[in-house]
């Protein structure tokens, strides 16, 4: 009997310590509970670059990107998901990488951002490339960026710029927030910062042809900050995202026909798209200027009665009716749009993600501080309740800047109107405010 004890503990024994798997098998065959996995579409050394960023992903994926600080690696990391389930961090990863210009996304295990106490996280987490599910020794930095979807050649590297940066995982109400530290709010009497854009230059080393796209206010010829996406018309996919009024050079298109459409959709004027054949661009106004570069003009007529646009770059921090630094831009833009036609008059929307109650956070009285969390309430209502609340933020930034109250309305639809399923990887297309023009 004590021989048969005796080996019976031997083979346990043997099985503790010659059975154990490898570390990424360790993570493959269960979630990942205590530590969430991220879904990574960029790494950047610069916390501007960070931030122009995220807006342009969530305009481009329709999800809300956030960033946070990588202290052990010094670099904000830009993602589209975090999840204690490493499985479905690791199939979303794959699914961007087939699906999306994203093609480098990979998984981030490990401690992001500020914790509980204020302090930034400061724990070795591990990068996965999720096609090999092993553990990457280096990431790719995107700063300077040339295109949304392009991968840059330079190693991780020190920040030029450590301002810490606390962001917030997606709540079950849809909303997410990005929260910079010592954050303070900008009145709108200070410069609006420049929109959130990815430069396509002239001489980034990309084959195509040089094009210049001419965005200007059909009204009166002036010149209209914005952006035009190329779109490879027989496969469906954007090829990419170029400033407008500056040369820029578009790659030549994967068809065999050369059939492109270029498309404008600047916050507060009507969508305008061009298309053309890359090989012979031909149509209305469009010719090569004296450097050689290919004009093609965009005529930009403001919104109209009946138009309904959406604030794609208007974000709001998780459960409240506050703003997110980055919106400051899109809103300014309807400002100005209201301040240049006073015969405007509009509606603004509220949409969430689901019709749950819950927490509100809400500016405390008498507060402008529409951009930052630093003198607010907390309370508690209705998916509804959030949304008007959030249309609400909108209409008082715009009264206090000198816009007639009778000139806005407010409409609150809570989760009534999803564009998405909730429980999506893209429900944050739900949460969203909508600009109706009533009289124009």
């Amino acid at each position: 009997m004590k021989t048969y004890r005796f080996f019976a503990l031997v083979g346990i024994l043997a099985i503790i310590l010659f059975d154990q798997p490898t570390v990424a098998a360790r993570m493959e065959q269960a979630p990942m509970e205590e530590t969430p996995n991220y879904v990574v579409i960029g790494a950047f050394s610069v916390h501007r670059n960070a931030l122009r960023f995220t807006a342009r992903a969530h305009s481009e994926l329709k999800v809300n990107a956030r960033f946070e600080m990588n202290a052990n690696r010094r670099l904000y990391y830009v993602y589209v998901l975090s999840t204690d389930d490493h499985s479905l961090a690791i199939r979303e990863a794959l699914r961007l990488r087939q699906e999306s210009e994203f093609t480098d996304t990979w998984v981030y295990h490990g401690p992001l951002g500020k914790q509980s106490d204020g302090a930034i996280a400061d724990a070795s987490g591990t990068d996965i490339n999720p096609e090999t599910r092993q553990s990457m020794a280096d990431v790719k930095r995107r700063d300077p960026a040339s295109s949304t979807g392009s991968k840059s050649t330079s190693s991780a590297a020190s920040p030029t710029e450590t301002t810490p940066e606390q962001s917030r995982s997606l709540s079950p109400s849809g909303t997410a927030a990005v929260a910079a530290a010592n954050e303070t709010a900008t009145t709108p009497s200070t410069a609006a910062p420049a929109p959130a854009t990815v430069k396509t230059e002239p001489d980034n080393g990309v084959e195509g042809k040089r094009f210049f796209f001419k965005l200007i206010r059909a009204m009166d010829q002036t010149q209209v900050e914005g952006e035009v996406d190329a779109i490879d018309t027989e496969r469906a996919r954007k090829m990419g995202t170029y400033k407008g009024n500056a040369p820029v050079k578009v790659s030549t298109p994967a068809n065999k026909s050369g059939q492109i459409s270029l498309v404008s959709e600047v916050f507060g004027y009507r969508k305008v798209q061009h298309d053309i054949n890359y090989n012979a661009p031909e149509g209305e106004g469009i010719a090569a200027d004296d450097q050689g570069d290919i004009v093609v003009p965009f005529d930009l007529v403001r919104l109209q009665r009946g138009d309904v646009a959406v604030m794609y770059n208007v974000f709001f921090f998780k459960d409240a009716a506050i703003m997110r630094p980055e919106s400051r831009y899109e809103v300014t833009s309807l400002l100005d749009m209201l301040n240049e036609n006073p015969k405007y008059k509009i509606k603004l929307h509220g949409h969430t993600n689901g019709s749950a109650a819950g927490k509100i956070i809400s500016m405390a009285k008498d507060s402008k501080n529409y951009f930052s969390l630093t003198d607010t309430k907390e309370g508690f209502g209705s998916a509804k309740q959030l949304s008007e609340a959030r249309a609400e933020i909108i209409r008082d930034f715009l009264i206090n800047n000198g816009i007639d109250p009778k000139r806005i309305e407010i409409k609150a639809w809570g989760g009534k109107r999803p564009l998405q399923d909730k429980n999506s990887t893209r429900a944050q297309e739900n949460v969203r405010v909508e600009v109706e023009i009533l009289e124009n």
